[in-house]
């Protein structure tokens, strides 16, 4: 799979996502409640999904606030749902707005960096279930909706961890890079597109429990990437089957 950079022209209107139905997952923690917060502004009803439901309740008041169009809050544990976990949420979806424009994946499990032979095998599964699992069978259920839509987005946040002591992490990450790939293929012809997305290192509490004695000074913020994210749930968005980075592509 191809990975770029993002282009240099994006010209984002002040209502870009107006109208637009969008899901985030991870949307408690502070990469997805910037991209919620982020895209409400813009005009999209957000559905919010996390297992935090504080967070949750939190974050909507916080988007109520900004004047923006009522969100909606779905508590799940991606760690312990199951395909008709997600069946009922798609239905759900599609019975209280009628459709889905777009599906942004930002939750992530780290687990524990670690050698291989001393893999923690419960460990394994659990970030699995939350790193690739998870969003396999929140996609599947939700591509019928997606389909549907003038402009389908689908945006997979990965990494570049994939070398020596990731663990399941590391495995996760680049199968989300495949299955970006093979869904892209599979629906080119239509209006549908599918995308991954490295961030690069950023200040989040992922990427410092990751690097606890690390030096964060030369971290991007979270509101570095908005521009971006935004631009990949729009229906200017031209590329689909790319991994975007943040990273200078040699």
């Amino acid at each position: 799979m191809e990975t770029i950079q993002f282009p240099d022209n994006i010209n984002l209107q002040d209502n870009e996502l107006e109208g637009r139905i969008i899901l985030i997952t991870g949307a408690g923690g502070g990469f997805g409640s910037a991209m919620a917060k982020a895209f409400a502004k813009q005009g999209a009803t957000i559905i919010l999904l996390d297992k935090y439901v504080r967070s949750l309740e939190n974050l909507y008041d916080e988007i109520e606030a900004l004047g923006a169009p009522k969100p909606a809050i779905y508590p799940l544990d991606l760690s312990g749902a199951s395909a008709t976990d997600f069946e009922e949420l798609a239905k759900n979806i599609e019975k209280e707005f009628g459709q889905l424009d777009g599906l942004l994946h930002c939750a992530a499990m780290l687990g524990m960096p670690t050698p291989f032979e001393l893999s923690d095998i419960e460990t394994w599964y659990k970030v699995m279930q939350v790193n690739l699992n998870g969003p396999y069978m929140l996609t599947r259920m939700c591509i019928p909706l997606l389909k549907q839509s003038e402009s389908g987005r689908i945006a997979f946040s990965v990494d570049n961890k994939n070398g020596a002591y990731w663990d399941a992490y590391g495995v996760s990450k680049s199968a989300l890079i495949g299955l970006t790939a093979q869904l892209a293929k599979e629906y080119e012809d239509g209006e549908l597109k599918v995308n991954a997305i490295n961030p690069g290192q950023t200040s989040t509490h992922l990427h410092m429990s990751a690097y606890p004695a690390g030096d964060y000074t030369h971290l991007y913020d979270i509101a570095d990437h908005i521009k971006d994210y935004t631009y990949l749930m729009s229906k200017q968005l031209k590329e689909t089957g790319v991994l975007f980075s943040k990273v200078k592509v040699n």
